[in-house]
This record gives C-alpha cells, sequence and structure tokens, in this order.
C-alpha cells in the first residue's frame, strides 16, 4: 500500500482511467495500459512534453499548462533532470559556495572538490584491512600464517 501512495504522490499513473488496467512504464514519463493501450504520463512526462512543445517557458507558465507543482518542478531541476536556460533570468545557487547553476544542487568546480574527497574517505575507510605488512597484529593469533620464520 505504502508503493501505491508513493505513486500516486509522484504522479505517476497506476491504473488505466478508461479500463482499469495496470499502466506499464515505457520511457521518459510515458505509460502504456496493458489491456486498451491507452498512452499516460507522470508529472516528468507532462512537464517534458510541455517544454518541447513551448522552449523557454517559465516554472510558472509549465505549472499552469500541465498541473505540475512548482515544487515538483524546482526538485526536477535540482535533480539534473531538466535544465535553467543561459537566457532565463531564474537561477539556483550552488548549495556549497553560491555560485548560480543552471541544474543540480552544486557547481561543477564544489562537484569535483566534492566528489574526490568522498574518493579518498571511502579509500581511506577500505584500507585498515587487507594484507601484506602490518595488516596483521603480530599478537594476533592468526600472525603467525603471515610471518616467515627460518629455521
Amino acid at each position: 500500500m505504502r508503493n501505491l501512495i508513493t505513486l500516486m504522490e509522484l504522479g505517476r499513473p497506476t491504473t488505466c482511467e478508461n479500463c482499469e488496467g495496470i499502466m506499464e512504464f515505457r520511457g521518459l514519463g510515458q505509460y502504456k495500459c496493458d489491456s486498451c493501450g491507452v498512452i499516460d504520463y507522470d508529472d516528468y512526462g507532462k512537464a517534458r512534453n510541455y517544454i518541447e512543445l513551448n522552449p523557454g517557458a517559465n516554472v510558472a507558465q509549465i505549472s499552469e499548462a500541465t498541473g505540475v507543482s512548482r515544487k515538483a518542478l524546482s526538485n526536477m531541476v535540482r535533480e539534473q533532470r531538466f535544465e535553467i536556460t543561459a537566457e532565463s533570468r531564474s537561477f539556483l545557487m550552488c548549495e556549497l559556495c553560491g555560485k548560480t547553476v543552471r541544474s543540480g544542487r552544486v557547481c561543477t568546480d564544489c562537484e569535483g572538490v566534492y566528489h574526490k574527497r568522498y574518493e579518498e574517505d571511502v579509500r581511506k575507510s577500505h584500507i585498515k584491512g587487507g594484507f601484506g605488512k602490518g595488516a596483521v597484529d603480530e599478537d594476533s593469533e592468526g600472525a603467525k600464517r603471515f610471518r616467515r620464520e627460518l629455521f
């Protein structure tokens, strides 16, 4: 039941309005009924279709024409599903440094720094164990297996 509620909150069609059949995801926000073949769109598909027909439309126009909330549209831009055009007067701010961005949550500079730090942290967390010198405490019971002893 929870999954059905989540799908409905995201504007995804789950059952056909014509025949109550199951809607199958076809890609790019499009769904097709298994029974009668009717095509319907989720919020992303509605917004995407409107933008293709009306390039340069702003969030208010898209929201009014499609019924998709402004918050949902803003989230789609933050998720990098859409990009604000260069001619647009609206913009987003990088959540780390405050520079303007056209899509996503952070600018390209901060994204590079973030990923580099993340990779370093992951590497450091995985280096703790392993094989080789210093990997096993000399006092541990299994240390004898890794130590070469001359007779």
